[in-house]
């Protein structure tokens, strides 16, 4: 897992939107701001790319993809859950028997 961002995301947002909304350079806004120059690239990069898979056909929305996120977590954690169960009610059953 990657390290936390010195940045807050709201100022990630307004940051991105503003090297995409004005006519200023990335190295203009990032030097005006005291931010990195490839950091502020790789925001705008994400950004794009985020916008890019909203516009594929057949993409998820931005909601549908945290929703995937969670049930795919819930569905690993289920998964575990009823392995354990049946683990026990295997050793439950062999304990009857005996």
């Amino acid at each position: 897992m990657g390290r936390r961002s010195k940045y807050p995301e709201e100022f990630r947002r307004e940051t991105v939107q503003l090297v995409l909304t004005t006519n200023k350079s990335m190295a203009e806004v990032a030097r005006d701001l005291g931010i990195n120059y490839k950091t502020l690239g790789n925001w705008v990069r994400v950004e794009q790319d985020r916008v890019a898979k909203d516009f594929a056909p057949g993409a998820l929305s931005e909601s549908e993809r945290v929703e995937l996120k969670r049930l795919k977590k819930e569905n690993a954690e289920l998964k575990v859950e009823r392995e354990i169960l049946r683990k026990a009610a295997a050793y439950f059953a062999k304990e009857t028997i005996r």
